[in-house]
């Protein structure tokens, strides 16, 4: 077998057996092309079948001359364990070359967080006598009140919407579903939405009439679009982080737990495939922390009592 069909049979390997968004897909193969054009150029041309561990070996220290971050690194790490794992089911291989192999060790990022003030301004700050206002407010409040992935978001489904009884159908990573509850306000304001500008559009594709959420010209809602409101939201609103829609997703998570939501509740509303993921967002900020010691530790107790 040689490296293009390799790659072929990778490909629809990730996409049919393991469901893999398409994101991943191109990542993954664009992972093993680069493994391929190392292998042509100082491998001679090895086949993927013969590549062994003093091979990727070799290959992950020619890397570190790119002086890639340590998270491509990693990355490019899953892609090729994955491409030895396809080819040991397919028993094109006896023995997997990657197993053995160690990548860098990341450091868990606390991710940036907006405090419920900071939300509500920004959403606040939308123009709602804007042609799209209302479009952009129901935006913000639905990742806000769901914890949705920009992706998530972008190919929700008017017919997965179901305000009656307050809950939303997902279709997250991997292709699966999962429900989730929506708020009085988030709600209220897709109602806007869809009562409004929506129901008046007269231009919308006959393929992206079932997505909720479409740009002026009747299709379906890019990302870059998505990130381009929450931009304008955050300057708008005066707040000075990095804000993204993940950032909105952050926020959901943390102001849940802070609150005292159920770590696996969390887990499930997130799509978390494991609980470690959503421990992330257990950090707490450390106004909170003082406040909980203070109100709760003996020693603080009984220092207020005597005063």
């Amino acid at each position: 077998m040689d490296w293009n069909s390799g790659i072929k049979g990778f490909k629809a390997f990730l996409q049919l057996e393991k469901s893999l968004s398409l994101n991943t897909v191109v990542a993954y193969e664009r992972d093993i092309l680069r493994l391929y054009q190392f292998a042509e150029e100082q491998l001679s041309a090895k086949s993927p079948l013969d590549i062994s561990y003093d091979d990727l070996e070799e290959y992950l220290a020619w890397l570190s001359d790119f002086s890639l971050a340590d998270y491509s690194r990693a990355r490019m790490l899953s892609g090729i364990k994955a491409f030895f794992k396809y080819l040991l089911i397919e028993d094109l291989i006896l023995d997997d070359p990657s197993e053995l192999l160690e990548g860098p060790k990341l450091r868990r990022k606390i991710p940036d967080v907006l405090s419920y003030e900071e939300v509500e301004k920004m959403l606040a700050a939308i123009d709602l006598s804007h042609p799209q206002g209302h479009r952009n407010r129901s935006i913000l409040e639905t990742i806000y009140a769901c914890g949705l992935r920009v992706s998530e978001l972008t190919h929700l489904k008017l017919s997965n919407y179901y305000p009656d009884i307050e809950i939303v159908k997902v279709i997250g990573k991997g292709n699966k579903e999962r429900i989730i509850p929506i708020g009085d306000s988030a709600i209220n304001h897709i109602n806007f939405y869809l009562e409004g500008s929506r129901r008046h559009m007269t231009n919308i594709d006959k393929a992206h009439t079932d997505y909720m959420y479409l740009n002026r010209r009747g299709k379906k809602l890019s990302r870059v679009m998505v990130f381009n409101i929450i931009k304008k939201a955050v300057s708008d609103a005066g707040i000075q982080k990095n804000v993204s829609p993940h950032t909105l997703r952050h926020s959901f998570a943390t102001h849940l737990i802070e609150r005292g939501a159920d770590l696996k509740a969390v887990q499930d509303m997130l799509g978390h495939e494991s609980i470690t993921t959503t421990e992330i967002y257990t950090h707490l900020d450390t106004e909170f922390l003082r406040k909980t010691v203070m109100s709760y530790h003996p020693a603080y107790i009984r220092k207020s009592v005597q005063n």
